[in-house]
């Protein structure tokens, strides 16, 4: 072992790999972050791939995240072949398959996170300072060979957008995987809508490695030291080192300043990337995989790739990270593997029964797409091929199960995949309502079909989302398949007056058997699963019938004085409501 100045950073050879343990980086403002390096044991120069986050570098993922890692290998059981497993964690790539692979692993914790000091403030503008001054400093060790690549799931993944638009020069390519770049719309509020998810989620994930709790978080299995720094400080003193960002989020319900300095300019980014969607991300992840993909410069060297299952399986089985290899090895390596021939778009297409088909396509949205609308008829809840001539109304109650609309049978198998939307006309008898608009498919039988989603086990095909006081469009930004918003302020409704509303749906995929039904749900509350849980889905924290933890009941958000009462739905005679889909005929 290999001791340092420092009481805490040191290296040793252990499992094929050369190991530094919390791994000094100063920052300019003289913080001092701590990252754990896995890397060759030969003195050779490498690309590295590098993490910046909140979760703690040396909490085990079989400890912090024992539901899924023990779902995740149950479905791939190939995880527990190859490595001894004992570098995983949460949300990043396994070291002993990149490391042998001729790859350096740098995973550094975030500010108040793990083991580096300061306020935890997640999301923070100073953390993606943070971020380039960390790239560049990997860049310059005798170790690197000068070329740096992120990699990682969500928090990992939606600060590379960020931190790509500020050019650092040794990031040569990132691989956002299930990462959002848009923190108003993409899961801070949906539609206009206040999200819960981040309350849950800094219950569940982040609280328990905030710096400073020492003893007493969890142990690193692999050192036997504290996953949240050398320091026990008392329970006042870690609240005045973190932010609560629920209760920030819930200061900003317009999209500002506060939301613009999370977010990513995705006009900047020219790093080459690889952006992986998963179809059922519903309201965290997708609209930015996807958004990164098409609202990147055209020149900037992209692709998009499409999978479905949970949000953290298909990272970490062999065809992520066979998938993962190609692209870095070309990018990083710069080995002529084939990379640059490989197709703009890859996705793995739905069929009901957890089963994806390989196929891959040249652009997004698919040049073929047959965009078709199917219209609201009130006369039987139906959703009609044509436009209907009678008009109708249909009420319900505002914060209610509200309303289904449903095709006739299809004639033949049918492809959906791609973005939605739908139009909606409504009066209320209050001053404003949310929509909750949810595509659902259900079998000749009646019973609905859903997925295996990114936080779910019980995922509808697509949600949308609209309080209707931000239904103001953005003509410049919105597209026919896409409504924008600006949610820059609220136009109130006049009770018992018909308002227009465009809804974004957010993108996913499905082939509908012929006799199968497409239906749309618009309602005034979260979509809930109806049928029976799994085991997984009982005891999943974030399984909250079909939602995954992105719930809107937040009281100061939706007070009943304004969101209750009654909605009325208008459709027909001139005022074509709709659902627009994105149907794509056999090549």
């Amino acid at each position: 072992m290999t001791l340092s100045a420092d009481p805490y950073e040191r290296t040793e050879i252990r499992d094929g790999m050369r190991v530094t343990w919390h791994q000094r980086i100063t920052m300019s403002d003289g913080t001092v972050l701590r990252a754990d390096v896995y890397r060759p044991v030969e003195a050779v120069r490498c690309p590295v791939i590098m993490t910046y986050g909140i979760y703690a570098k040396g909490l085990s993922y079989q400890e912090g995240y024992p539901l899924q890692w023990n779902k995740m290998v149950e479905d791939y059981p190939e995880i527990l072949e190859g490595s001894t497993n004992k570098y995983q964690n949460w949300e990043t790539t396994d070291p002993e398959r990149w490391v042998p692979h001729g790859y350096a692993i740098v995973r550094v914790d975030s500010r108040g996170a793990g083991w580096s000091p300061g306020i935890m403030d997640p999301g923070c503008a100073k953390e993606i300072d943070d971020l380039y001054e960390c790239i560049e400093w990997a860049g310059t060790q005798a170790w690197s060979n000068g070329r740096v690549g992120m990699l990682g799931i969500s928090y990992f993944a939606s600060n590379q957008w960020r931190v790509a638009g500020m050019h650092p020069k040794h990031l040569a390519a990132i691989i956002p995987w299930e990462g959002q770049n848009d923190r108003y719309r993409d899961s801070g509020y949906h539609g206009g809508i206040l999200c819960q998810f981040q309350e849950r989620w800094a219950k569940h994930q982040v609280v328990n490695v905030q710096y400073g709790r020492g003893d007493k978080a969890k142990k690193n299995p692999n050192t036997g030291e504290s996953v949240a720094g050398p320091v026990t400080l008392s329970d006042e003193e870690l609240a005045k080192n973190r932010v609560n960002p629920y209760e920030d989020l819930k200061l900003h319900p317009f999209d500002d300043a506060w939301h613009r300095a999370r977010s990513a300019d995705l006009s900047l980014v020219k790093t080459p990337l690889l952006t992986c969607a998963n179809w059922g991300g519903q309201g965290i992840h997708p609209r930015g995989n996807f958004n990164g993909f098409t609202e990147t410069p055209a020149d900037t060297p992209k692709w998009l790739e499409v999978h479905g299952d949970s949000h953290w399986s298909v990272f970490s089985n062999n065809y992520g990270l066979a998938l993962q290899k190609r692209f870095f090895d070309y990018h990083l390596k710069g080995e002529k593997n084939g990379w640059d021939q490989q197709p703009r778009v890859q996705l793995n297409v739905r069929h009901p029964g957890e089963e994806f088909v390989l196929r891959h396509e040249n652009e997004w949205p698919l040049a073929r797409t047959q965009w078709t609308k199917y219209f609201l008829d009130t006369g039987g809840s139906k959703l009609s091929a044509t436009p209907v001539a009678q008009a109708g109304t249909v009420e319900y109650e505002a914060m209610g199960n509200g309303v289904t609309f449903t095709t006739a049978p299809l004639a033949t198998d049918t492809e959906i995949t791609g973005p939605m939307a739908a139009k909606i006309f409504l009066s209320s008898t209050t001053t404003d309502a949310d929509l909750f608009v949810i595509v659902r498919v259900y079998d000749p039988q009646g019973g609905e079909l859903t997925f295996m989603g990114s936080t779910d086990p019980n995922t509808p095909i697509a949600n949308g989302w609209l309080r209707v006081s931000h239904r103001r469009l953005d003509p410049a930004k919105s597209k026919p398949y896409r409504p924008y918003h600006p949610h820059d302020r609220a136009d109130p409704m006049k009770p018992g007056e018909v308002y227009e509303c465009d809804v974004e749906i957010v993108t996913s995929c499905i082939v509908v058997p012929a006799g199968w039904r497409v239906a749309l749900t618009i309602r005034g509350k979260d979509y809930e699963y109806e049928g029976e849980l799994s085991e997984f889905g009982k005891k999943f924290h974030y399984g909250t019938r079909g939602t995954g933890g992105m719930t809107h009941n937040d009281a100061d958000n939706r007070p009943a004085a304004v969101f209750g009462g009654k909605v009325t739905l208008h459709a027909g005679g001139g005022r074509d409501a709709w659902l627009l889909l994105p149907v794509i005929p056999s090549k």
